[in-house]
């Protein structure tokens, strides 16, 4: 069959780090041609792919079957916009859009054109959250009381670039890392009550959020999702409490690091964590046990795309799914800033 022709727009840290080399790991999709400024870094990384001056001659390209946008939030509207009324298939870089009304009209306009939109929300193959889904599916926590998820780090000082600045639509961390939490969360328990949030700077030069709490509200089920950009010792990354035990878990995944560092999916050890990172359970006695971990999956996401358009799979994120995700950042802001409890809308 033939492999489906790529084209990624932008190629910062998203394009470089995470999709050029997961496309490249995907065997049915070819990464074919790279839209950015940085021809001649393109051409030491990726030989045999051709870097394009701009988007437009991307979309211009007959050959070019699926389209990734991973450029700065604001411009994914357009950009993705663009490439569906160009008659591509879409793979946006999360999140989707600035806000949910953006999100929206590009579900409807996939709809249109009869084009698969995607979103990359990969951190659902998280070793940690991977484990966390094998759990629960077994039956170990029983009925889930709460849940809390963090992505904590310490970084101090801030590093220049588009999301630490207030002009930039949709930037600071809970566009950022709170994506991905609240991706998940809604992926385990789906579309919350009501949202209670805090959204904060706390570094003494930070004009745009580095930091939140959530609070989002499932009847009886507490779950608290958060990140500090000010924790050097930080807690568990996932806590999960149940009428039979619980589940804890340690430190972030490791895939981006490994990427970071010239690792690619299929060298050995790639997805394997670390031991300190084992995740446990305790039972209602107390007894705590580690657990084996479900090896980190990010090449998952661009395999689900493949099979998708060969196959007629459904893809491994619906773009609604990641409108509701927006849906939930949205209320999160304007809880934090009315200092009030928001409902979602039925």
């Amino acid at each position: 069959m033939t492999r489906v022709a790529t084209g990624l727009i932008g190629y910062g840290t998203a394009g470089a780090v995470f999709h050029a080399p997961l496309i490249q790991a995907e065997p049915r999709l070819r990464l074919d041609a790279v839209a950015s400024s940085r021809a001649e870094r393109i051409g030491r990384e990726l030989p045999g792919v051709r870097a394009l001056p701009d988007a437009g001659a991307l979309l211009a390209d007959p050959a070019i079957e699926l389209v990734v946008v991973a450029t700065p939030n604001a411009s994914h509207f357009p950009l993705a916009a663009r490439a569906l009324e160009a008659g591509k298939h879409v793979v946006v870089d999360k999140p989707l859009a600035v806000d949910a009304a953006q999100a929206q009209a590009l579900i409807d306009l996939a709809a249109r054109h009869g084009r698969l939109l995607s979103v990359f929300q990969n951190r659902r193959w998280d070793s940690g959250f991977l484990t966390l889904r094998r759990v629960l599916a077994e039956g170990r926590l029983g009925e889930v009381a709460s849940y809390e998820a963090r992505f904590d780090r310490f970084r101090p000082q801030i590093k220049p670039g588009w999301r630490e600045r207030a002009e930039e639509p949709a930037s600071g961390v809970l566009y950022d890392l709170g994506a991905h939490l609240v991706d998940q969360a809604l992926l385990l328990f789906g579309r919350p009550e009501a949202v209670e949030a805090d959204v904060f700077a706390q570094r003494a030069q930070a004009v745009v959020p580095d930091g939140f709490e959530l609070r989002l509200h499932y009847g009886r089920r507490r779950v608290r999702l958060g990140a500090s950009s000010l924790m050097a010792g930080p807690g568990p990354q996932l806590a999960v409490h149940g009428e039979r035990g619980s589940f804890l878990r340690e430190g972030l995944d490791g895939q981006e690091a490994a990427l970071r560092a010239g690792r690619r999916p299929g060298m050995p050890g790639w997805g394997e964590e670390p031991a300190a990172h084992a995740a446990r359970f305790v039972d209602a006695q107390g007894h705590g046990a580690p657990l084996s971990n479900e090896r980190g999956s990010y090449e998952s996401y661009y395999r689900g795309i493949a099979a998708s358009l060969r196959d007629g799979a459904p893809p491994p994120v619906r773009a609604e799914e990641a409108r509701d995700v927006l849906r939930v950042i949205e209320a999160a802001l304007r809880s934090s800033a009315e200092r009030r409890t928001v409902a979602l809308a039925s």
